[in-house]
């Protein structure tokens, strides 16, 4: 099996610092070593880098090592429409599993790197380690709740609810990274929230304003700060 799999990488997963973000919970050493040398190589992607481009083959799933990016559709007119935000240890490339070729185009809005994960060798080494597929299977039906989740946002709420949700929502993935739920750095611009939110970038910037006014939040540029949790909480009854 070892030889079916051999790659030669820097570094495996057992030494990663986001194994807990990227693999189930559970796995031995040994089987943690089988799955690090399944990680075909690092990639790195600068700024306004392509990921993959719509309608390309599907051979990979990435994990976000480090960095941030979006993925996007675009309309017939030439619009952009972003689908989605995705930050360290969060895997990129799952929509494009059943059709086959990737379905969106995915950007680097700052200086990133991913591992790059061939979805054929994941699909060999799940036979081997069967909580994996259990692992990825879980995965994907967060991203069809997250999904839903959007969806609901954009049907029924209002403008502010829109962005709060929004914040709460980076909010929270921070905090799962060991990083601070109330002080960040937004990596995506006013119109890019704006875009994914279904909401007029002026909307989205009187929004941010009035959470300021309030004193729940501080804005400095992309720099935001959250001062009060439980009032931003009860403004969207979360």
């Amino acid at each position: 099996m070892s030889n079916t799999i051999s790659i030669n990488i820097k570094s495996s997963c057992a030494s990663c610092g986001l194994r807990d973000l990227c693999l189930p919970v559970g796995l031995n050493s040994n089987e943690i070593e089988i799955l690090g040398n399944l990680v075909n190589h690092k990639r790195a992607v600068k700024r306004g880098k392509y990921l993959h481009r719509t309608g390309t083959s599907f051979q990979s799933l990435y994990a976000v090592r480090r960095g941030f990016f979006k993925t996007f559709i675009l309309e017939k007119d030439g619009r952009q429409q972003v689908t989605g935000f995705h930050m360290t240890g969060e895997l990129i490339g799952l929509d494009a599993i059943s059709a086959e070729i990737y379905t969106c185009d995915a950007v680097a809005l700052e200086d990133s790197e991913v591992c790059e994960v061939p979805f054929s060798k994941l699909e060999e080494i799940s036979r081997v380690i069967p909580s994996l597929m259990k692992h990825f299977h879980k995965i994907m039906s967060g991203e069809i709740v997250k999904d839903h989740e959007v969806m609901m946002l954009l049907g029924s709420m209002k403008a502010e609810e829109r962005l709060i949700t929004f914040l709460l929502n980076l909010s929270g993935r921070f905090s799962k990274r060991g990083y601070s739920s109330v002080d960040f750095v937004l990596r995506m611009t006013r119109e890019e929230i704006g875009n994914y939110l279904g909401l007029k970038l002026e909307t989205v910037s009187r929004a941010f304003s009035k959470l300021q006014e309030e004193s729940i939040i501080s804005v400095n540029n992309k720099h935001i700060h959250i001062h009060d949790m439980d009032r931003l909480k009860n403004k969207v009854d979360v």
